[in-house]
Parts: structure tokens; C-alpha cells; sequence
């Protein structure tokens, strides 16, 4: 990919006006040797979300590109337009409602990938805010700093608030199953990968993630919704001639999600769709251990 720009950030944003201001700001804080450029794909926001972003293009139009809407189009379609305008080596992201805290994250990242060349996504740690304002430091603790496919396949494990990865041209020309999607960064990391390739864990606090607002938040309230999307998304991938090695890696990702699936109906007394899942996974995959599991998980939410 021939760019003069090392780093394309992708910034979607929609009646964020509280908040946008905030996201901007730290991406223009970064200090780094390289050209980088904000992308922000405003999803036709009634606010005056649109009117802080013009503000800021106005005065800093060589870094930022501002994409605007009639109307609202929803959050993956918004996501899948906006990418078609990153051109960077690498992309990194940052929606409305989030915001970098290390000044150095870019450079931090672009130094890392440009001198590991088996190695497409680095990531951190960020913080979470939630809706009272409180921040927490809670987050996963890896044993290891270096991922592959066969790790990402079975949980996306990356805030999208800390991430850098390889650009390709994939990005900007996304498979339609995409459109049906209430979120497109797991699928995107996956095509990023390739069986050569890792993810660099990078034990440093970059960000700040807000809780409890998104189409993300709204999705996980329900957990079979969650575990749902996350099957959708694999069978899909796994049908897609650029992964036609790693089809045994979906498999057992797939088979993984569809008995948290079947977990997920029972906790929320769903038992019917539990059982018609349970009894179609039991066809294709006896496994004891899950048998005893799935029968427990019965009798906990009875007793409940």
C-alpha cells in the first residue's frame, strides 16, 4: 500500500457531542514521527456532534477527514462506509465515546510493528468508565504477551479503543454478511491475521472505554444475543476461501460458542431454544463432560 500516511484512526461517531470533543482530543495529542489521520464517519447525528467535528476539521484539516450523512444509516453500515477511507499503513481505532490516555500510543505501536514484521495487531490494556463516572482497572490478565489466530478465533480479547493493526485492502471492501453484523472489529482483526501472523500484548494502560452505553452494551444485556452474533460470525468466516486452513480453528471455536449459547438460554429460561441447540450439537459433538454440564445448568436455574 503506497500512503504517505503511516496511521489512519477510525472514529465513528452519533449524537456523541458530550464526548466527541474528548476522542478527538486525544488523537491530536499524540506525539509521533509519522503522518497520521482521523477519520471520523459521523452517522447523521441530530445533536451538535457534527458541528464540534467540522469545528475541529476546520482547524486541523491537514489531520482530519470528516465523513457526514443525510441520515442515519446504523452503526456497521456507518462502519463499513467509513473504512473505505482509510489508507494508512496501519489502522487504529476510536469511537465517539472513548479516548486515548498515553500521548505515545501510536508511536509506541507503529515502532513495534514496523520492527516485527510475523506480527499484524498490537494491542493494550485500557481503562473502564462507567455511566457514574467511575473509573476501574479491571481487566483479563494473560499469561503471555504473544497471540495467534488460534487464540482471537475463540473470543475476541482486544479493546478496539487500544488496538493497531495492518491495513489491507480487505478492509475497505467487506464481505455483505458484514451488513448484518451490530459490530464489524473481531471479523476484522481475523482477516488481518493470517496463519503466520501474531498479536503483541502490550502491558501498558493506553485508554479510556466507557461501559454501559453502545451497541455492544445493548447487545451483551442478553447474553444468547452475544453468543448468537459470535456463531454468525464464524460459520461465515470459515467460508471464506482466505481461511480454508484454519476450518478445524472454526470448528472449535464454533462448537465452543454454540454450548455457551445453550448455557446462556438456560440461565435466561429459555429452555426450549436450549434444549432444540443442545439436542442438534449432542448429534455432532457427544461429550460427556457437556452432557453433565448442560443437566446442571437445568436443575441450578430451577432452584434458582
Amino acid at each position: 500500500m503506497t500512503s504517505e500516511i503511516t496511521v489512519s484512526i477510525f472514529m465513528l461517531t452519533f449524537n456523541q457531542e458530550n464526548l466527541v470533543a474528548q476522542a478527538i482530543e486525544g488523537v491530536l495529542k499524540q506525539k509521533t514521527n509519522f503522518k497520521f489521520q482521523l477519520v471520523i464517519g459521523d452517522d447523521g447525528s441530530t445533536d451538535d456532534t457534527i458541528k464540534i467535528c467540522k469545528a475541529y476539521q476546520e482547524k486541523f484539516g491537514d489531520v482530519i477527514k470528516l465523513i457526514t450523512r443525510d441520515k442515519n444509516i446504523g452503526l456497521i453500515a456507518n462502519f463499513i462506509e467509513t473504512a473505505k477511507y482509510l489508507t494508512g499503513k496501519y489502522v487504529a481505532i476510536c469511537d465517539g465515546d472513548d479516548y486515548w490516555t498515553d500521548y505515545y500510543k501510536l508511536q509506541k505501536q507503529v515502532d513495534f510493528l514496523d520492527r516485527n514484521d510475523d506480527y499484524s495487531i498490537t494491542f493494550g490494556k485500557c481503562y473502564r468508565l462507567d455511566s457514574k463516572g467511575k473509573l476501574s482497572t479491571k481487566i483479563t490478565n494473560f499469561d503471555k504477551t504473544t497471540f495467534d489466530f488460534s487464540d482471537l478465533v475463540m473470543t475476541n480479547f482486544i479493546p478496539s479503543v487500544t488496538v493497531l493493526f495492518r491495513n489491507s485492502a480487505r478492509l475497505r471492501n467487506l464481505p455483505s454478511w458484514f451488513s448484518n453484523l451490530p459490530y464489524g472489529d473481531w471479523p476484522v482483526y481475523l482477516y488481518t491475521l493470517n496463519m503466520n501472523s501474531k498479536i503483541f500484548f502490550l502491558d501498558e494502560y493506553l485508554a479510556v472505554y466507557r461501559v454501559e452505553i453502545g451497541e455492544s452494551f445493548k447487545l451483551r444485556k442478553k447474553l444468547s444475543n452475544t453468543f448468537k452474533t459470535d456463531i454468525y460470525i464464524l460459520e461465515n468466516l470459515s467460508k471464506d476461501c482466505d481461511f480454508e486452513k484454519s476450518y478445524g480453528y472454526f470448528k472449535k471455536a464454533i462448537v465452543k460458542k454454540k454450548k455457551s449459547l445453550i448455557l446462556a438460554y438456560n440461565r435466561e429460561q429459555d429452555y426450549i431454544k436450549g434444549f432444540q441447540e443442545f439436542s442438534k450439537l449432542l448429534f455432532i459433538n457427544k461429550d460427556l463432560k457437556f452432557l453433565k454440564l448442560y443437566f446442571y445448568s437445568l436443575i441450578k436455574t430451577f432452584n434458582v
